[in-house]
C-alpha cells in the first residue's frame, strides 16, 4: 500500500502507518482498536462521523509521503 484510499480498512492502515492515529482522534473516532476499525472503510467511518472524506485521505497521504 503506497496509497491510501477511501476503500482501505482503518486497521490496515493503521498497521502500516500509525503515526495516521490522531487524525482519526481529530474526527471523533476515539476507539481504533475497536472492531469497527479493523473491519470499517476509511469511508464508512468519515460517513458515520460527518467527515471529509477527501480530505483525510489527502491529509492521510500527505503524511505517508504519498
Amino acid at each position: 500500500m503506497n496509497t491510501v484510499t477511501k476503500n482501505d480498512i482503518i486497521g490496515d492502515v493503521l498497521d502500516k502507518y500509525p503515526q495516521v492515529a490522531p487524525f482519526f482522534f481529530e474526527m471523533g473516532m476515539h476507539c481504533l482498536g475497536c472492531p469497527s476499525a479493523r473491519g470499517e472503510s476509511i469511508e464508512q467511518a468519515c460517513q458515520l462521523h460527518g467527515a471529509d472524506v477527501d480530505a483525510l485521505i489527502n491529509k492521510i497521504n500527505e503524511a505517508i509521503g504519498a
